[in-house]
């Protein structure tokens, strides 16, 4: 329990100190007062001890690069970065512009775990994210579902060998 004299209840006010103290003001106006001086201080005067050299919080924000919006959109580049496995027929699977592209890369990388990076959805690198190689880069043909390796279809032929 509190040593102070208690007074009953004047105005919302507990206490006897409190009714005397010019501190705590008694409107709003006062209130917005006290409070934009607290945060003036706080901000542009008071040393921050986490900050380098003791620096006030306003000093560090105002000196730190500002995000602002380019000067255009038209040379916006929206790059994506995918995470992707080969299916086991060899093929990844990407949508761009709401269709579905199917990316044949070889049936002996099956099951590889692959980064797509994309350059404006068209231009792509398959990348083993492992090893840094790139499995396959191509130039997506948007007319197109399928795009294909450019390998001939089916297995390597063995050709029969003359004999002399």
């Amino acid at each position: 329990m509190s040593l102070r004299k208690m007074v009953p209840l004047d105005a919302g006010i507990v206490g006897s100190d409190v009714a005397d103290d010019t501190t705590h003001p008694r409107t709003l106006e006062a209130l917005q007062a006290q409070l934009d001086a607290f945060t003036a201080t706080y901000n542009h005067h008071r040393p921050h001890r986490s900050l380098p050299h003791h620096a006030t919080p306003a000093s560090i924000y105002n000196n730190c690069p500002k995000a602002s919006p380019s000067s255009g959109r038209e040379h916006d580049t929206p790059d994506r970065v995918r995470s992707d496995t080969i299916d086991k027929a060899g093929v990844v699977t990407l949508r761009t512009n709401g269709r579905l592209h199917h990316i044949g890369v070889g049936r002996h990388h099956a099951h590889r775990r692959v980064l797509l990076l994309l350059v404006q959805d068209h231009d792509i690198r398959i990348v083993d994210p492992s090893t840094g190689e790139l499995v396959r880069h191509l130039t997506l043909d948007p007319t197109r579902d399928y795009q294909p390796t450019g390998a001939p279809k089916g297995p390597k032929r063995k050709t029969k060998r003359t004999e002399p």
